[in-house]
Formats: C-alpha cells, structure tokens, sequence
C-alpha cells in the first residue's frame, strides 16, 4: 500500500529558514578522542594464591642440595605491584660458586657425560611434565615475583618454558643426526648467567640445551627474579636428576662475574644488557687466565689457556615497519604486542616503529584510542594488560629517557589509566615526531614506551631501521609477500616477523647481530653452541 507524504507548510519552511542553525565547533584531527568511559571496567578477577606458601628464605641449589651460602648473606626479593618483601635470597661469594662448579664438573666427569643420550632424554621429559603439573604455581609466582601480568605468566611463559624442555629431549639421542658427518660431544661444564623480564623462560632457554648435549650447568639468576628459578630446582630434585647436574646460585653482579671468571668453566652463556656483554666478552678474551688439571693417568699436571665458548643475547632497539598497502587494525594490534607485551622488558621489543606517510595519521590515531582501552594494574588479575615495572631503578631509568624526548622535542602520548598507589607504574607511552638523533630512537628503554618516526619508500625504511648499534629483531607489515622478502633481505637482524609480532617457538633459531650478541637460542642452532664437533 503506498501512502503519500505530508506536504510541509509554507510557513514551517519559512519559520525553519528564519532560526538560525547552531554550528558544530570542528575539533582538529589531533585532538579527537574515542570516549570509553567506564566501557572497559572488568570486575576485579584475581588470580588465587593464597595456596602458594613462599619460603621466608631461599638457600642456594648445589650438588642436589639447597645450602647457605657460606658468608651467610642474604638479600631481599620484592613484589614490584606492591613493594613488599617476599623473601630472602642467599647471596653466593666466590667460595659458593667455586663449590656448585666442582659439583658440576663431578657430575660432569662421573655421570651426566657419560650417560647415553636417550638416558639424559628421560630426565628432560620428566622435568618438562612436572613443569606442566605445577605451571598454575609457576605461573603465580612468575607474576608475583616480576610483575608481569598473569595471563602473560599463564599462556605465554609457562608453555614455551615445557615446551623447550620436551623440544630438547627430543633431541638428546639424536645428535649425530643433526649434524651428520660429526662426532658431537658436550663441552663439559656451562656457566649460565640469565636475565629478569623471562626468569623461567630464559632458564629453559639455557638449560634445556645444556642438559640435552650432555653438560652440566652453573645457573645464575637475576638478583630480582630468583624465586621461580629455585622453585625449578625443586623440580630438578623430583625428577631424580643427578646431583651436581644442576647448580644455582643466586647473588648479584658480583656472583655472576664469579662465574665468568672461574677457570673450569667451558661455555658462558649470557642474556642481559649489551654494556655487561662487551665487559665479559673482554674478560674471557684476556689470555692470562689458565687452567689447571690433573692428568688421572699421568698424575701430572697440566696447564692450559682458558678458552670457554661464548653465547651472547644482548639488548635490542627493534624497527617495527609499517607500510601503506598493511592491513591497519592487524598491525595496530601487532604493535601493541610489540611493545606493551610484558610492560615492554623485551629484548626484541618493537621500541621503533616506521609509519609510512600515507597512512601516518590513521595509524596514530588508532594506536591513541587503542592505548586508552589497555588495563594497567594488579598483574594477578586476569583481566591486567600491563603489569607492574620490574624494579625501582628500572621505573628510573624509563622517567629519565622518556622526559630526554620530550625535552629533544617529541610528543607525549600516554593512556589516562589510574595507577596503583603503591609499586613501580608506568603507563603505555608513545612519542610522536621522534627523529633519529633523539635518545629515545637510539638508546634501549627496556619499557611500555614506543618512539614513532615515518617514511616515504622501501629503501628509506630499510636504511632507517638499520640505522642503530643493536640487530636482534624487526617487524614487517604489509599485503605484498615480495616486498616482505624485500625487506627481510636488507634489514640487518636476527629475527624478522612478518604481519605478526613476539611469536616465539622452541624449534626456531633466536639471536642477534652487531651489538645484539651473537649464537643462536633454540631449534638446532640452539644445540652448537653446547657441543664440540
């Protein structure tokens, strides 16, 4: 049925043409914000702990056992959401780790060495179901003891942390195959220095490897996350695994240094900061450093240089390109679990990103209202996106460079989230017309901070993003798969993800160029720098 409409009156369009309209105030691009309002308020969902007994001291893990250090010192483990003490951690001198090093050296000699690998295999299996049992504990105390958000702990730490260990049992019996043609043979002793933003997963990164090629193992934790690496211990002793195989000993720099300078050591593996890298890079090059041994048969002694095989993962300033023909809300998504992921204590972090000027204002603008929705807050509840800043010095030394870019000229873009009154915040950051110059486009930050800067073609991308001392990682975004292989061929870094970002898997190769270390942490790259061919 049609209807027909209503004819309006002369005299209502003319008393309409008489009001005046009220105008609309134009808001400039810049100043345009998606109100949520309390759109992105969860109820409170906290992770249960209250099962979770923490000891009021943790001892040192050597020989099998868990002993006092021998000067008797002992340093506090805070809760960096909250400031309060968790426990107290042994101190290891000297003496200590001069100790767990000839436990790992009588392993070595008398039991893990000789062991066929298939045996050494059953261990890593175990260890890794009893991680898998326990990882809700883990998990818990991954969190409460770095800060890190627990859904992070929980669906990203834990699994990675088994699965290197079932990945590397794996290949404990098969090591003739994956270098066929060679007679691999473990090292001996391995000294394992290991740092705070993954504590679990940097130990599976280190251990896992060790073990499968038939070393022993010296682990040092770092000074503010040492819980979960002695709560491993704990499962190294329900596993059954040998005693002296693996040694911990907690401390700080001072207990680490040890390690790197004790002659009966024959691999240092680093993860930490590029500045303490080139220190013990020098140190272990320094030719006056001899060991001494007893031959068994001859009853002699012998002297020989020191010369330990290194393995370097050092600091990164990661380029995450974005270009024109990208599909925008991927990427927007991607550089959020770029450089937020973990509050941003990532070595491979995506710290730069590249906007190509086409498209500069649309992703700022989304990249500003999608910092607005991130929950920063108690990192035991599930719902936190952004936990806790691991430790005071390091909240510092974020303030600090983030005001030197501002001070240099860049724009500050933070989320208007509240922060907790008590512990160590920082709120999701990005800066805006950053130039290469700037210490905030050179200088790691180690935080939930981006430096955003443009650019106009491939080449100039690729030039810019090489343009730092660091090569650990890059991120690429785009539709087209030639200009991704375009670019993985020209930038300089070890790890380059394409249309995604911190995808990590134990059977893939991680690790750096130039001032980002060197040798390879996983897939079987990871097994050579633990053997001798």
């Amino acid at each position: 049925m049609r209807t027909k409409s209503r004819p309006v009156p002369r005299k209502a369009l003319a008393n309409r043409d008489a009001v005046p309209f009220l105008a609309r105030a134009i808001v400039p691009l810049k100043e345009r914000r998606l109100l949520f309002g309390n759109k992105w308020d969860y109820a409170p969902a906290p992770e249960s702990f209250d099962y979770i007994k923490i000891p009021t001291r943790h001892e040192l893990f050597i020989d099998g056992k868990f002993v006092a250090p021998r000067a008797g010192k002992y340093f506090e483990s805070l809760n960096p959401a909250t400031e309060e003490t968790l426990s107290e951690i042994a101190s290891a001198d000297e003496v200590d780790v001069d100790a767990a090093v000839k436990a790992a050296r009588r392993a070595y000699e008398k039991v893990w060495g000789k062991m066929p690998g298939r045996e050494r295999g059953k261990y890593l299996y175990r260890i890794a179901r009893i991680i898998q049992e326990k990882s809700r504990e883990l998990a818990v105390l991954e969190t409460i003891d770095g800060g890190k958000p627990i859904k992070e702990s929980r669906d990203v730490d834990l699994p990675l942390v088994a699965a290197h260990f079932f990945y590397y049992a794996g290949w404990a019996d098969k090591l003739n195959y994956a270098f066929p043609g060679r007679q691999p043979k473990p090292l001996g002793v391995a000294g394992q220095i290991i740092p705070w933003n993954f504590p679990l997963l940097m130990a599976a990164w280190k251990i896992a490897p060790a073990l499968a090629c038939g070393n022993t193992v010296v682990l040092k934790p770092a000074e503010t996350t040492s819980i979960t690496a002695l709560q491993l211990a704990k499962i190294f002793q329900e596993a059954d695994l040998p005693e002296g195989v693996v040694n911990i000993v907690t401390g700080s720099g001072e207990t680490g240094a040890a390690i790197v300078k004790h002659p009966d050591i024959d691999k240092i593996a680093f993860t930490g900061s590029t500045e303490v890298g080139k220190l013990i890079a020098r140190t272990l090059a320094e030719p006056s450093v001899e060991l001494q041994r007893i031959d068994a048969e001859s009853d002699h002694e012998q002297r020989q240089f020191r010369t330990p095989k290194l393995t370097l993962e050092l600091g990164g300033k990661a380029a995450n390109i974005i270009f024109e023909d990208a599909p925008i809300d991927q990427a927007i998504e991607g550089i959020i679990a770029g450089i937020y992921f973990n509050q941003g204590h990532v070595c491979c972090a995506g710290s730069r990103l590249f906007v190509q000027e086409g498209i500069y204002r649309t992703v700022i603008s989304k990249l500003r209202d999608r910092i607005q929705t991130l929950r920063v807050g108690n990192p035991l509840d599930k719902n936190t996106d952004i936990g806790a800043i691991n430790s005071r010095p390091q909240l510092e030394k974020i303030r600090k460079l983030v005001q030197s870019g501002v001070e240099e000229g860049a724009e500050l873009e933070q989320s208007q989230c509240a922060l907790p009154a008590r512990g160590y915040w920082f709120p999701p950051t990005f800066l805006t017309g950053v130039t290469m110059a700037n210490r905030v486009a050179q200088e790691e930050i180690f935080g939930p901070v981006l430096s955003v800067m443009t650019f106009r073609t491939a080449e100039e991308a690729f030039e810019r993003a090489n343009n730092t001392p660091y090569g650990l990682s890059a991120g690429v975004w785009t539709d087209k798969g030639s200009k991704i292989f375009k670019m993985v061929n020209q930038l300089r870094a070890g790890v380059i993800w394409a249309n995604t970002y911190n995808k990590f898997d134990p059977t893939s190769p991680f690790g750096g160029y130039k001032e980002s270390g060197f040798g390879r942490e996983g897939g079987v790259q990871g097994l050579l720098a633990y053997l001798k061919l």
